[in-house]
């Protein structure tokens, strides 16, 4: 018989179902798609090849095929009515883990063309072992998280409301920016595939003396004369509580002093600075301060810079 299954798997008619599976194994590695793409005899070879071990892996239609009652097609031959074949019955189907023959026993086709095709089973790329794709998830929920400047440069936790009314903490990312995005797994809207993630995106609210400059943050703080000219030990608020500073004597308007690592933590875990600007503020009307500095006259040329004297 030019289509016998026996003849096309290369074994007798009292094989085992062990030599059975053995051989077929042995012409799928040989003949698979993936491996002869260039040779499409190869192709039909591995079509009738799986032909054949569909039905004889199946115990019934085996049978039904030694009695003479079904073709190798797994059709009813003629003159028998009975025996349950099924037009185009003889070929099986795969599913996403491999092969599945008639009579449900299962060939890892994973694990015949494993080492051959990076692990793929099924008949390649678009052919019927193609694995299914896969249940789209669930929407992403879009989230706003409104951020103190302080809580941002210290990364202090934040709690936010979810659309489920739950309540969750987060940990703000280092190097946290405006417009930054925070990702939250399986926070978003339930989907066939599961649900979606939710993405936090974060605004920093202006704050009422920082204001961030980089990685720094930048404060002007106000001295008075007596301060500024004999210097001066001064209660300064930082993100993270007030601390006391050092004015150096005879410190001048807009001079610059510098808390370290008092500023906006950076991706690498470091921190910025806190650059403090120093602002002396004179008292309206001090007729005690007007009477102490009458007569005297500072001659220092404090404008020489901007291009001459003045006078």
């Amino acid at each position: 018989m030019a289509n016998d299954p026996y003849s096309t798997l290369g074994v007798s008619r009292g094989a085992s179902e062990k030599e059975i599976k053995s051989a077929y194994r042995k012409l799928a590695k040989e003949l698979h798609p993936d491996a002869n793409q260039d040779s499409p005899q190869a192709t039909a070879r591995f079509s009738k090849v799986t032909q054949a071990y569909d039905l004889l892996s199946d115990k019934d239609k085996r049978a039904q095929f030694d009695r003479g009652e079904i073709d190798q097609d797994g059709n009813p031959t003629m003159g028998f009515g009975g025996g349950g074949g099924r037009p185009g019955a003889g070929h099986g189907g795969f599913r996403a883990d491999g092969f599945e023959g008639f009579g449900g026993e299962s060939v890892d086709l994973g694990d015949i063309f494993g080492g051959m095709f990076g692990g793929r089973g099924g008949m390649g790329q678009g052919g019927p072992g193609r694995r299914p794709r896969a249940a789209p998830r669930g929407n992403d929920r879009q989230y706003r998280l409104s951020v103190s400047l302080t809580d941002a440069a210290t990364l202090a936790k934040q709690r936010i409301t979810l659309a489920d009314g739950k309540t969750i903490d987060l940990k703000l990312p280092p190097g946290v920016e405006e417009g930054t995005q925070m990702r939250l797994a399986g926070k978003g809207e339930a989907g066939p595939g599961g649900p979606g993630d939710g993405l936090v995106t974060i605004q920093i609210q202006p704050h009422a003396v920082f204001r961030r400059d980089g990685d720094d943050l930048r404060l002007d703080l106000p001295v008075t004369l007596d301060e500024a000219l004999r210097g001066a030990k001064v209660r300064v608020p930082t993100a993270e509580g007030a601390v006391m500073l050092s004015v150096p004597p005879s410190s001048s308007s807009g001079k610059v002093l510098r808390l370290k690592g008092k500023g906006f933590s950076r991706k690498n875990g470091t921190r910025g600075d806190q650059l403090v600007s120093l602002q002396i503020t004179l008292p309206e009307n001090d007729e005690d301060l007007s009477r102490r500095l009458d007569g005297w006259t500072d001659t220092a040329d404090i404008r020489a810079h901007l291009g001459g004297k003045t006078g």
